[in-house]
């Protein structure tokens, strides 16, 4: 049963104040797809009730799962692979001669998905920069969806997730094979703090960061809530610190405080007063 023009229009003013999602029209196709089996697994004949369910005022744990399957989770490791290159060449050494007094670094990776992301920064630190072992190093991984976060925090990936972007040197020293599946050794997974964090409401405290991946996030929001992540990224930054977003997006147009570093097709960005030094 494909759903109404009127379900649809519910869904998406959901999915906006929910979760800050725009969802254009034409993408009736996709809200059906992703909440057909949501409404299967909970015992509803189709999409249509479950919507209908939502719309009746009911909202956790239901509408959660509702907002957990209409949000993208695509991820990989070292995804777009320049970015790493980018924060094991130039950002680290960077940061590690301007940190040497305090021998403190904050990395708050701010859609974590599945956990790729953070384990990468995490293994690349390892593998490149053993000195760091005796530094006081926080990467805080943050999503909005609680499914997805709860596969971070197990840490073990299909054969699939592992052949998308780690190399075999990676796999080989941080990986064990548990029976389909490999696992991430526990030395790794306990350098990464998972929390769930919707970055449309209020943000909790969180420490000052040296690096921000906000990577693919602000190609979901609409021009306003584009703004107003940055304006707050912008608090919870350094003033030399970094900002990573993802290759098809930028600040241009939405935040002047910042400015595009030379660094290839990264998409890495600094503050303007830090730029100018």
């Amino acid at each position: 049963m494909t759903i109404s023009g009127s379900d649809f229009d519910f869904v998406r003013r959901f999915i906006r104040d929910e979760a800050g999602i725009v969802l254009e029209t034409g993408k009736e196709y996709l809200v059906e797809a992703r909440l057909t089996p949501l409404a299967q697994t909970q015992g509803f004949a189709h999409a249509s009730s479950l919507i209908e369910e939502i719309r009746r005022g009911s909202r956790s744990p239901l509408s959660r799962r509702v907002v957990d399957a209409l949000t993208t989770n695509e991820t990989s490791f070292f995804r777009d692979v320049e970015p790493f290159e980018v924060v094991r060449t130039e950002v680290l050494p960077s940061l590690i001669s301007a940190r040497r007094a305090t021998r403190t670094l904050h990395i708050w990776c701010a859609a974590a998905s599945t956990g790729q992301e953070p384990y990468t920064l995490a293994m690349l630190i390892d593998e490149h920069f053993p000195e760091l072992r005796a530094w006081h190093v926080t990467i805080l991984a943050t999503d909005l969806s609680s499914e997805a976060l709860a596969r971070a925090r197990d840490a073990r990936y299909s054969q699939f997730e592992i052949n998308r972007g780690l190399p075999a040197r990676y796999l080989i020293k941080y990986f064990d094979k548990v029976g389909l599946e490999w696992q991430l050794h526990d030395a790794i997974r306990q350098r990464v703090e998972f929390r769930e964090m919707n970055l449309t409401r209020p943000w909790p405290p969180m420490p000052q960061a040296d690096i921000v991946f906000l990577r693919n996030v602000l190609i979901y929001f609409d021009v306003e809530t584009k703004r107003d992540v940055l304006a707050r990224v912008r608090r919870v930054l350094r003033p030399d610190g970094y900002l990573f977003l993802g290759a098809a997006e930028t600040t241009v147009n939405l935040d002047d405080a910042f400015r595009r570093a030379p660094w290839g097709r990264a998409s890495c960005f600094q503050l303007v007063a830090a730029v100018a030094e």
